[in-house]
């Protein structure tokens, strides 16, 4: 998700998509560690998401106040 996805998002969209990711990281670093993926730069990618994500939202309050 690039960063102008991420600015194009509603705030509620962002917490939504924030717990998904949450969630599907947790998922894959849980499976990588029984059974190596078979491409681990997915973890990387999702991982670089969540910040994506979390720093919009943090931008968002700072602006807000």
């Amino acid at each position: 998700m690039k960063q102008s996805e991420v600015k194009a998002l509603s705030a509620t969209e962002l917490e939504d998509k924030l717990v998904k990711f949450q969630s599907e990281y947790a998922d894959l670093k849980s499976n990588h560690a029984m059974n190596p993926l078979e491409n681990p730069l997915v973890i990387r990618k999702v991982r670089r998401t969540i910040a994506r994500l979390q720093t919009e939202l943090t931008h968002r309050e700072l602006n807000a106040q």
